[in-house]
């Protein structure tokens, strides 16, 4: 008879198999779920506040915004002519008609409070686009 029992011995080690595994699968994972935004900027020129008014007024473009992100555009007669749509195409084409390059050119963006920021960058844009620098926006004054 043959008693000797085969002593196998375990041997004790870390598997480095399902580590890398889950690595893999925790990269592949934030990649997927990563998403890559451009900031942009605009470059926008705000008026200084003076004690006197201005002698020259410039000539000025309104873009009305209103609650329902739609557009109307008044040149100097103060008569809003609304666009046709709220695209951003037809906005680039009513302000494009206007010459950018005439420095005494002020757009005055008229934003109804229930706007959304989303329409009133989308004017900035397009003006920052087009190469009009002097923009202000039109508020009313607060009756306290």
């Amino acid at each position: 008879m043959n008693f000797d029992v085969a002593q196998h011995e375990d041997e004790t080690g870390i598997e480095l198999t399902p580590l890398i595994d889950v690595v893999f699968l925790l990269l592949i994972f934030f990649m997927i779920s990563t998403t890559f935004t451009k900031e942009t900027s605009l470059r926008i020129n705000l008026p200084e506040a003076s004690g006197e008014e201005a002698v020259n007024q410039p000539r000025t473009i309104e873009v009305h915004v209103g609650a329902g992100s739609e557009y109307a555009v008044a040149v100097g007669d103060g008569v809003a002519r609304a666009l046709v749509n709220s695209n951003r195409e037809t906005l680039l084409r009513a302000l494009s008609k206007f010459p950018s390059a005439n420095s005494d050119l002020l757009l005055v963006i008229r934003a109804d409070k229930e706007a959304t920021h989303e329409s009133v960058i989308k004017v900035l844009d397009v003006a920052q686009e087009i190469g009009m620098s002097n923009i202000t926006f039109a508020t009313k004054r607060s009756t306290d």
